[in-house]
């Protein structure tokens, strides 16, 4: 079978690149800027261009057809729309990769299935992706096509450590704090539930997907099955680096109200989604993809994480203004516990 991959390099994607290469029965292509190019598997074949520019990209598909297109890079109603225009009557399956922050917040049960209702009034990038949901399951209702709607939640890979609170430039400053024994920001109380995913685990889901027919017009969430508080997740984190938790806990609606002033967007990456507790139903994925469970649990992913991260000092990059706001945000609290 034949599959395209539009990026195809990222953290969910590179990872479903790699297992996709190793399979006989697959010949893969990536339609992207030639990004990281050298950490592609052999045997990948590669058409490069900017699929924002569609006529271009029409030109370069011109005689090609796949039995599944994957868009990694899909973000707004605009680039559904295009990516039909391209591929209707072009492939066998069209899989879509929208994200779990679109369920309902806070939904009205913790436990969260493919059922939960789609609504974010927190944060724009949900609702952009439940608009491409939109889109395309009624053009798979109207038309036929062959659409797959995919709901990643957090998932990971060796360049990423996944946290609740960090800036602009990544999570590096909140590592860099607790290495130099400063206090990390933890949103809540921090005991809400949350899912982590390693992204070699994710792909295992994922590829069980491809090429099913059974998966076409239906929408399902890819994650792992361990659970963890966020409190959890920041003290495996400082048991790997070999240092002290120093945890400060702030609410996350006046981090989303004080963030405001400096340019950080804690209302949607916190109150939109990881501010609440969430445990991901994942049975209707594994009768698709029985072989879908954690491989990799969060105390042996941070680890290969954070040996990636400490080897590569170019990923290390710092950002003195989230770390002045943090603290700042600290010293509120503390002078708030003083006044009490």
């Amino acid at each position: 079978m034949k599959a395209l991959f539009i990026g195809g390099t990222g953290t969910i994607s590179m990872a479903i690149t790699r297992r996709l290469a190793r399979d006989p029965g697959w010949e893969l292509w990536l339609l992207n800027r030639g990004n990281r190019t050298e950490q592609l598997p052999e045997g990948v074949r590669q058409i490069v261009c900017d699929i924002r520019q569609e006529a271009e990209t029409a030109e370069k598909l011109a005689g090609l057809e796949f039995d599944c297109v994957c868009d990694f890079i899909a973000f707004h109603p605009a680039d559904v729309e295009r990516d039909i225009r391209l591929f209707e009557g072009k492939t066998r399956q069209y899989i879509f990769i929208s994200s779990a922050s679109a369920y309902h917040k806070p939904a009205a049960d913790y436990v969260i299935t493919e059922g939960t209702t789609l609504a974010n009034p927190h944060w724009a990038y949900s609702r952009n992706k439940i608009a491409c949901e939109d889109i395309l399951m009624t053009r798979c209702r109207e038309t036929g096509f062959p659409v797959t709607i995919v709901r990643p939640s957090h998932t990971y890979d060796e360049r990423n450590i996944p946290l609740g609170v960090h800036g602009q430039k990544g999570f590096w400053q909140v590592i860099r704090r607790m290495m130099d024994g400063k206090p990390v920001i933890i949103q809540g109380d921090g005991t809400s539930l949350w899912h982590l995913t390693f992204n070699t685990d994710f792909a295992v889901g994922f590829t069980a997907l491809m090429g099913n027919r059974h998966a076409i017009g239906e929408a399902f969430q890819i994650t792992g099955d361990e659970v963890l508080t966020w409190n959890q997740i920041y003290q495996t984190i400082a048991d790997a680096l070999g240092v002290p938790l120093r945890a400060v806990h702030v609410s996350s609606e006046f981090l989303a109200q004080v963030g405001v002033r400096y340019g950080y967007d804690f209302e949607g990456s916190l109150l939109g989604d990881k501010a609440v507790s969430v445990v991901f139903d994942n049975r209707k994925l594994k009768r698709l993809a029985p072989d879908m469970t954690t491989r990799t649990p969060f105390h042996r992913g941070v680890r290969i994480a954070l040996d990636y991260l400490l080897s590569h000092p170019e990923l290390q990059v710092e950002d003195p203004e989230f770390d002045a706001f943090c603290d700042r945000v600290i010293a509120a609290m503390e002078k708030a516990k003083e006044w009490i």
